[in-house]
């Protein structure tokens, strides 16, 4: 009886193991996906204005939805959570807690907020805070990202997958609007500006919008082979629509959208669920506002179901005109990025500390996001601001900002960990190697608002300092490092 020698032996194995590697690389993809609930409980802050409130109702329940996709050589998840962004350690924790839980390496899972302003906080005690101990909040919704991610895995089955995109224009315009020399007022500071935020509707001050909108909705579909849909992920560019009745916990639009298109889908209570995600595209100085003229004022919550239910509509709408197939190979790529802190000046610190020597005190009501005390409502903007500065002016350097990219065949995705403006998505998609390519935005930290450099000396909201939080070069930076992740991606027979 003859014996393999050792060299024949390694032949053989290697021989068997490029064989299985090619099994697994032409192996069908299959797709899996869950939702959980992660509504906050009743006196949990909703951040989504200057002075947090506590939450006194719920609307409509918050959800950690879930996608998986495995192509039997990798999996990723993508997990997109009804919040206005989530803390750095509050990512790092859900993404540990996943891997210990799936495998799945923390690489390979998104975890971004959609930017709902009527969600409990899941950003901590101080969203400008690099490190921080996590909240009972946070510890929930961790476990529950987690929950998600096993629940969509024990769903995997074989699926079709394919990409598109629909432009909706009407419900997106950008709020930054360069405004009649000496008619925008002046920031918190005291600096003269060109620009402001959110200006009164058909002012005769208006000029010009400061920037352009991207209304692509980008979308990836899974169905069971020749059958019901698994999911659709969307991306759309708008901030969110809002009208909330008092001071109630809601998905806004975003919640709306996966419902109707659950609906839309015609998903029933048989087998594994239907679900829909929509996350945040880039939208950092977009909303739903036609500042060129009034529009009449509307009842609460009317708003945000007329454009999540259209955005759906159109959504299901293009589906019929894409094309499908079962195969895709993934990959994923992620990059801690070294970035500085936005520089605080002494000047700016003494502004601070004289605005907290004037600001009155109240002995009860709502604190200002950073502040140490209610303070009436002429000054809760500068008393915010104040206890920004501060905070920032404390921050060690370099911030290491997360940045990936997934591959899902020729659909890249890339994110950015704060508010990206809308042209910064546009050149990412007009520079990326792969035909369908968009970004999303506040995944896996929030790092406050990225405008452009060329924004900073137009000024408006965004540029503040304690509303953006790192060097003015930051989103230039950010999105060269995403295209030369993107690029390393690409397949080597396409390079």
């Amino acid at each position: 009886m003859s014996r393999l020698t050792p060299v024949c032996f390694l032949i053989v194995a290697c021989l068997l193991g490029s064989a299985l590697a090619a099994a697994q690389s032409n192996a069908p993809l299959r797709a899996g996906a869950a939702k959980t609930n992660i509504t906050s409980p009743l006196g949990t802050p909703i951040i989504g204005g200057f002075a947090p409130f506590p939450a006194q109702e719920v609307h409509d329940e918050l959800h950690a939805r879930c996608l998986v996709l495995d192509d039997g050589r990798t999996r990723l998840a993508i997990v997109i959570c009804d919040l206005l962004g989530v803390h750095r350690t509050l990512s790092l924790e859900a993404r540990r807690l996943i891997r210990e839980a799936t495998g799945i390496p923390p690489e390979n899972v998104i975890f971004a907020g959609t930017h709902t302003h009527s969600a409990g906080s899941a950003l901590g005690v101080s969203r400008l805070a690099y490190d921080q101990p996590l909240d009972d909040y946070q510890k929930f919704i961790a476990r529950r990202v987690t929950d998600a991610v096993s629940l969509a895995i024990s769903r995997l089955r074989p699926a079709e997958i394919a990409s598109g995109s629909v432009d909706i224009p009407e419900h997106v315009f950008n709020r930054r609007w360069l405004m009649r020399e000496g008619t925008a007022p002046a920031s918190p500071f005291g600096k003269v500006e060109r620009v402001k935020m959110n200006p009164p509707a058909g002012s005769p001050n208006l000029v010009e919008p400061a920037g352009p909108v991207d209304p692509g909705v980008s979308f990836v579909a899974l169905r069971e082979p020749g059958g019901r849909l698994i999911s659709v992920f969307a991306a759309y560019s708008l901030h969110y629509v809002g009208g909330v009745s008092g001071r109630a916990i809601s998905a806004d639009y975003f919640g709306v959208f996966c419902e109707e298109l659950a609906r839309l889908a015609g998903a029933g209570d048989d087998g594994s669920p239907f679900v829909a995600l929509l996350a945040n595209g880039t939208s950092g100085d977009i909303n739903n506002i036609n500042f060129r003229q009034l529009e009449p004022r509307r009842p609460a919550y009317e708003k945000m179901r007329l454009v999540g239910r259209d955005v759906a509509g159109r959504v299901h709408g293009a589906l019929a005109g894409v094309a499908w197939r079962d195969r895709a190979e993934l990959s994923a790529s992620y990059r801690e990025l070294p970035l500085a802190w936005r520089t605080i000046s002494s000047e700016l610190l003494q502004w601070a500390r004289e605005t907290e020597e004037r600001a009155p005190r109240l002995t009860r009501g709502d604190i200002p996001v950073e502040a140490k005390w209610p303070t009436t409502p002429d000054w809760v903007q500068r008393l915010s601001y104040a206890g920004r500065v501060q905070v920032l002016a404390r921050a060690q350097g370099p911030a290491l900002v997360p940045l990936q990219v997934l591959r899902i065949g020729d659909i890249a995705i890339g994110t950015m960990p704060g508010e990206a403006f809308a042209e910064t998505g546009l050149e990412f998609k007009k520079r990326s190697p792969f035909a369908r390519s968009f970004l999303i935005e506040l995944n896996h930290a929030y790092f406050g608002y990225l405008p452009p450099p060329r924004h900073f000396e137009l000024g408006g909201y965004e540029t503040w300092p304690g509303t953006n939080y790192l060097e003015p070069k930051a989103a230039d930076l950010m999105l060269g490092a995403l295209l030369e992740m993107t690029e390393s991606l690409r397949p080597q027979a396409t390079r």
